[in-house]
């Protein structure tokens, strides 16, 4: 392969690195073409890729990742399966196809910046999927939701029986004391206005007698000057 090549095909193995969720690597070798063409169709249905590639070229672009760790598992004839999804559905499938196809070995895995011995890669088979581990904690939620639903409900009917226990021993107070509080105010309002009542007929009675006197007044002032005028004629 010319060097134009080898840097294109390193390029391209370091994007599908970075679209990956997870690597595994397996051991294909005495698999058929068939039964290799099978495994890719049945890793593909679980979001994953399955690659036969040049452990050098594997290597170079590994190490060019921050995945030098992954050199370890790059011996012999290696196929890697990209998992662009679930990596535990990935490697179900592949320890599935392991049972279908006994020349298939599982070599290991990288997953979430960790290297993956080839046991650690199996029981990351026996793990549940994604989307079963989220419909669990799912179911979770919701029951912890009901739980606390029921108890406020519980809480809040216990304090609508107390509050009225409570007020059954409150004392009743009498009718007739509400109605003795209104008769005191219509008394008291009665009073009140005949009070006004008799202070405004002292007001105007005052004040005839004032006009009286002021009219008596002008009679006597009319009368002296009467009598000063006959004095002067006398006189003359």
């Amino acid at each position: 392969m010319a060097r134009a090549d080898k840097v294109e095909k390193v390029a391209e193995l370091k994007e599908r690195i970075a679209a990956s969720q997870a690597l595994l690597l397996a051991d294909f070798r005495g698999l058929s073409v068939h039964d290799a063409s099978a495994l890719r169709a049945l890793l593909q249905d679980s979001g994953a890729r399955f690659v036969v590639i040049k452990n050098t070229l594997m290597k170079r672009a590994a190490d060019e990742s921050g995945m030098e760790a992954l050199g370890s598992l790059l011996e012999g004839p290696t196929g890697v399966a990209f998992v662009e999804e679930d990596p535990v559905v990935a490697a179900k499938k592949i320890v599935e196809a392991t049972r279908t196809f006994p020349a298939l070995v599982l070599k290991g895995g990288f997953v979430e910046g960790r290297l993956l011995s080839p046991e650690e890669a199996q029981r990351l088979a026996t793990l549940e999927s994604r989307d079963a581990m989220l419909s669990k904690v799912a179911g979770m939620l919701k029951s912890e939701m009901s739980r606390a639903a029921y108890g406020f409900q519980a809480l809040q009917s216990r304090f609508l029986s107390l509050l009225g226990a409570f007020r059954e021993k409150l004392p009743q107070e009498p009718a007739g004391d509400d109605a003795a509080v209104e008769a005191g105010g219509d008394a008291a309002v009665a009073v009140s206005e005949a009070t006004e009542s008799e202070a405004t007929e002292s007001e105007a009675t005052e004040s005839e007698a004032t006009d009286d006197e002021l009219a008596g007044e002008g009679v006597t002032d009319n009368a002296t000057a009467e009598e000063e005028a006959e004095t002067t004629e006398g006189s003359s």
